[in-house]
C-alpha cells in the first residue's frame, strides 16, 4: 500500500498534496514539529513530532520504503529515502531519483561551502510560483501512479515468495 509522507514544516503544497491522497485513495502523513492544521479528511494524519533538528526527517526516513512517495525540499532527507526505495517530489515539481540525488547532495554541499566562505551572500532561491504548484502537481500524481504500480509489484513478488 503507497503512503505519502509529507515534510511538512514548510511545505507550501500541502493542500494540493492532499487532494491528490485523497483522489488515490492514499494514506497521507504530515510530519511537524507542529504549528500546522489538523486535517480534516481521516486519510491525512498531522504527526507532531519533538523539536529538534531533523527529527521529522528521520521520522519520514524510518518509514518510507519501496512504493511510497515523499514530499520534502530536504536533500539528506530525500537521499535516504530515495536510497530505501520511495520516490521523492520537491514543493517546485523537481523529482529526485536514484540517478541524480548524487548531484543534488553535491551540489547543495557546494552551494553550503560558498555561503559560508561569504558571509555577505544575500538571498535564496526564487519566490514560490503558480508555475511551481502546477509542475508540482503534475510530478506528484506521475510519482504516485509509479509508486502504486512499484507497491502492486513488490506486494506481488513478495506473495509469490511466500
Amino acid at each position: 500500500m503507497t503512503d505519502l509522507y509529507i515534510d511538512a514544516d514548510a511545505c507550501p503544497v500541502k493542500a494540493e498534496a492532499e487532494r491528490v491522497a485523497v483522489r488515490h485513495g492514499v494514506r497521507m502523513f504530515l510530519v511537524s514539529n507542529g504549528g500546522i492544521r489538523p486535517p480534516a479528511h481521516p486519510l491525512v494524519e498531522s504527526i507532531f513530532v519533538p523539536e529538534g533538528p531533523d527529527v521529522a526527517d528521520m521520522w519520514i526516513a524510518d518509514r518510507a520504503r519501496t512504493g511510497d512517495v515523499v514530499v520534502t525540499s530536504d536533500i539528506p532527507l530525500a537521499a535516504k529515502v530515495v536510497a530505501a526505495g520511495a520516490l521523492v517530489v520537491k514543493p517546485n515539481g523537481e523529482t529526485l531519483t536514484r540517478a541524480n540525488i548524487g548531484n543534488a547532495l553535491a551540489t547543495r554541499d557546494l552551494m553550503a561551502d560558498l555561503r559560508s566562505a561569504d558571509p555577505f551572500r544575500q538571498g535564496g532561491g526564487r519566490p514560490f510560483s503558480k508555475a511551481d504548484r502546477s509542475r508540482f502537481l503534475d510530478a506528484l500524481e506521475r510519482a504516485m501512479r509509479k509508486a502504486q504500480e512499484a507497491g502492486r509489484s513488490a506486494a506481488g513478488g513478495s506473495e509469490a515468495g511466500s
